[in-house]
């Protein structure tokens, strides 16, 4: 795909904290707006960040709005999502491509925000950074955990990550090696854009991340995705956090995932310190990725 990626943000540069799911509290995304400003950049809020509408964060035409004007606005370099949650699904169709590709930003967030950021790569815009919202302490705690997410917003993508044993999804590891740009995110947010917001994966490394779900969903997403012919030329598949999960009889996640997806016979590489998890890390999606399951290394080029 001839995609156009966003240039490294720099001292000066505006980002705009918006809500295209769920609602937050402002007090919530202090943290990382401080630590925002303290990279030197500009912090702003979208008109409606802070509005609530049962379980979304106001009308779907505020919270499309505010993505809207952010992705219209020259003086916006990267837009940050305070939160997931729900409904991202029900604005992605209408984000305005025209101005993203012409004038490209980073988009920060991930879970529901997944839709967004496959939606814009469906019209050849790049820039999304699979990671860090709502002062999440994950990325916010310790400034160690945050040097990975300015590193990556401010030119320097390059990335290496390494199963983590303590992840149940390392023990599905195979063996090979696989290039290509890395695509993907929340599983729910993958199988709700099939047929309309999700780009074909030919060629793509895949990311699967998932939390708080009944393993009998993540069986049917699984069979409608292999069954609609949506992980056809699907190079490797990069499986990050699987968390929350009940085991259903003697019937583990692990085992689900194992069950879908070794018949595709390409690389697998479990364990990553992606998702919903203790530890996760930010990544920078679309750039040239090498999946190397022999080796344990998933690296994004610089």
């Amino acid at each position: 795909m001839n995609a156009v990626f966003p240039r490294p943000l720099q001292p000066g540069d505006k980002i705009r904290f918006v809500s295209p799911a769920s609602p937050c509290e402002r007090s919530d995304i202090e943290e990382t707006a401080d630590a925002l400003r303290q990279w030197g950049l500009e912090v702003d809020f979208g008109a409606h960040a802070f509005e609530r509408l049962n379980y979304l964060a106001g009308t779907d035409e505020q919270r499309l709005s505010d993505v809207n004007a952010a992705l219209r606005d020259p003086g916006v370099r990267a837009i940050f999502a305070t939160r997931g949650g729900k409904g991202s699904y029900r604005i992605a169709d209408a984000l305005d491509f025209s101005a993203a590709r012409n004038d490209p930003k980073f988009v920060v967030g991930f879970s529901d925000i997944t839709i967004l950021q496959l939606a814009l790569w469906k019209h050849g815009i790049g820039g999304a950074v699979h990671g860090a919202f709502q002062g999440d302490e994950r990325d916010w705690e310790r400034q160690a955990d945050i040097a990975p997410l300015k590193a990556i917003l401010m030119g320097n993508p390059a990335t290496v990550l390494t199963p983590q044993p303590e992840e149940p999804t390392a023990n599905l590891t195979t063996i090979g090696t696989a290039h290509g740009p890395l695509v993907g995110g929340n599983l729910d947010m993958i199988a709700t854009a099939a047929g309309w917001a999700l780009p074909p994966l030919d060629g793509c490394i895949l990311l699967l991340e998932a939390v708080n779900m009944f393993i009998g969903q993540v069986d049917r997403q699984l069979t409608m995705l292999r069954n609609g012919g949506h992980l056809d030329g699907v190079v490797a598949i990069a499986i990050g956090q699987f968390t929350d999960f009940k085991s259903s009889g003697t019937l583990t996640i692990t085992d689900l995932l194992r069950e879908h997806l070794q018949p595709l016979g390409i690389p697998l590489l479990g364990g990553l310190p992606l998702g919903h998890g203790p530890g996760a890390r930010s990544i920078l999606m679309g750039r040239p990725t090498t999946l190397d399951a022999d080796r344990g290394t998933l690296t994004v080029a610089g």
